[in-house]
């Protein structure tokens, strides 16, 4: 991903009013993230645990998503994540609902997926296989990994903007 303002950030929101994107709590060390290691840009609220964002790039195009965990807070759990489909990973997985943009989400339409809680997606991806995933070519499944949570991350935003 190419570096990100908080005005780039909070123009990207799809699903939300624009008063609810200028409250946002954008996550504090935007300037210290390795950009260049990001598919996308996923943070919980830090006032409103209930509460997530994930930023990321579609067809040239910057989308923001506003996602919500269950009521009283995530289960987290052991799962496989939608997204990252890493099945060493250690991380907790929850299952995040985004409004749909339009006139779908003004009725209350919504979809959900299960997801990294702590969005730890693309270091999940970047992980060095074992010689049993690999094979022959560690790098190209790193890569073959990559390509696959940026196809799902962007069919995910994709279901977001449909507008049905």
């Amino acid at each position: 991903m190419i570096p990100l303002t908080e005005k780039q950030i909070r123009a990207s929101f799809v699903n939300c009013s624009r008063g609810e994107a200028t409250r946002l709590n954008l996550p504090p060390d935007l300037a210290d993230l390795d950009w260049e290691r990001l598919d996308y840009l996923g943070w919980i609220d830090r006032k409103a645990p209930q509460r997530a964002c994930v930023v990321l790039p579609v067809d040239d195009t910057l989308v923001g998503l506003l996602l919500r965990s269950p009521e009283g807070g995530a289960k987290r759990r052991r799962a496989l994540c939608a997204w990252c489909e890493d099945v060493y990973s250690k991380d907790e997985v929850s299952l995040y609902v985004a409004r749909r943009a339009g006139a779908a989400g003004r009725n209350l339409n919504s979809i959900g997926t299960l997801i990294c809680t702590r969005f730890g997606c693309s270091k999940n991806v970047r992980r060095r296989p074992t010689i049993i995933e690999a094979g022959q070519d560690p790098d190209g499944l790193v890569q073959r990994r990559i390509e696959g949570l940026r196809e799902r991350t962007q069919r995910f935003a994709r279901e977001v903007l449909q507008d049905e």
